[in-house]
């Protein structure tokens, strides 16, 4: 029996090496006057950025930039918002990791609007977003977050009283979305693997949610059968092969398809807590947290007996496809449990995957982390002490 299920919207994709070609004839459908919302300096190292401008420059096509190094705060939208609300932007362009792709998201909807984006961000704010935005192209230079997909812009305030919440609309959405792998080809290594680590979390945590469907479970399956031979050698000697690229972003696409419509569990219950009141990379929170949890979960759905049933085989359906197995045979199902917690926690360690203490958060902040964290769709309800030790251990 199949069950009932919804399924969001998803943008334009044009997925492929040297795509972004494509770009020099979409713009002028929206108009003359483009502002890019960029990164800091993956787009200046791939040469790609003078290539756009020389372009646009030679058909008389006029834009303005935008240079995001971090996170995305309230502040920083407000203020671009406020610089460009009246040079009547026709097209916002955001070329970058998933910060600059959640900037621009966040930028092209708040041009429509008066007031600071504080007012309509989920859990802060008392305003609803009408969804009136100004046309939005996506395109990643990383294969992280999959917010080329999806219909929220995560935007951080990191302090005490810090938070990351979401500013969400069915219309935010990208318009389009161009993925190249040529432009990831100078991501550096260390930046690769908190984004892949990123991307397979979201895979993995869609696939065994609460809230799964036979579709997100084939597309989120998908996404980890490329991405699992790809996450080592992208960030060694295969971070020049387009091929390896490619395998890597069309997992991050698929990781935003999949938890816009599956949605996460723990590790990104933590994630928004830890992201808010501590300056720490999101992918990195992720990828600290992505062993430790998925034992965790595994060993609380083995307790419950027959619930956990179904929980338990979708994990070790994972085990088997990181050994190269296509089937799950009832008694293999603890085997490949541990060769999941195990392929993993070798990635954390191959990868260096940093841990918590390493950005200030000590056994004093677990309490307070906790204590704001959600458990979001997690295939097993854990326990505050179980939460705690989980973040303990990645201290």
């Amino acid at each position: 029996m199949v069950s009932s299920f919804n399924f969001a919207s998803i943008p334009y994709i044009i997925f492929g090496a040297g795509k972004l070609n494509e770009l020099y004839n979409i713009i002028p459908k929206y108009g003359n006057n483009v502002l890019f919302v960029i990164g800091g300096s993956s787009l200046n190292r791939s040469g790609k950025w003078d290539e756009i401008k020389n372009n646009l420059e030679s058909n008389s096509i006029g834009f303005s930039s935008i240079s995001i190094s971090n996170e995305p705060s309230p502040a920083l939208i407000d203020d671009n918002v406020a610089k460009f609300r009246n040079e009547n932007i026709d097209l916002i362009i955001g070329i970058g990791g998933g910060s600059v792709t959640d900037a621009g998201k966040a930028i092209s909807a708040m041009l429509t609007k008066k007031h600071s984006i504080k007012n309509y961000l989920e859990g802060i704010g008392n305003k609803i977003h009408d969804g009136k935005k100004i046309p939005y192209i996506a395109i990643p230079t990383t294969s992280g977050t999959g917010s080329e997909a999806t219909k929220n812009a995560v935007i951080s305030e990191v302090g005490p009283k810090g938070f990351k919440k979401s500013l969400r609309h069915d219309n935010f959405i990208p318009n389009i979305t161009i993925i190249d792998p040529e432009l990831m080809i100078s991501c550096p290594p260390s930046v690769s693997a908190a984004c892949g680590m990123d991307a397979f979390t979201q895979l993995l945590e869609a696939y065994v949610s609460s809230k799964s469907n036979p579709m997100t479970n084939a597309l989120a399956f998908s996404g980890m059968k490329y991405m699992s031979k790809s996450i080592l050698p992208v960030c060694s000697n295969g971070a020049s092969n387009v091929n390896i690229r490619a395998r890597m972003a069309y997992g991050a696409l698929m990781s935003g398809i999949t938890l816009a419509n599956a949605g996460l569990g723990i590790i990104h219950g933590l994630a928004s807590p830890i992201g808010g009141l501590f300056n720490i990379p999101h992918g990195v929170v992720c990828g600290t947290l992505l062993a430790e949890a998925t034992k965790l979960n595994i060993e609380i759905l083995q307790k419950v007996g027959t619930e956990g049933k179904l929980g338990l085989k979708k994990h070790a359906e994972i085990g088997a496809l990181l050994s190269g197995d296509n089937f799950v045979p009832e008694e293999k199902i603890q085997e490949y449990n541990i060769k999941l917690v195990e392929t993993l926690e070798k990635w954390t360690l191959d990868l260096k995957i940093d841990r918590l203490g390493k950005f200030g958060i000590a056994e004093e902040d677990i309490d307070r982390i906790v204590e704001k964290a959600g458990l979001k769709n997690n295939p097993v309800n854990l326990s505050k002490e179980n939460i705690k030790t989980l973040v303990l251990n990645r201290l």
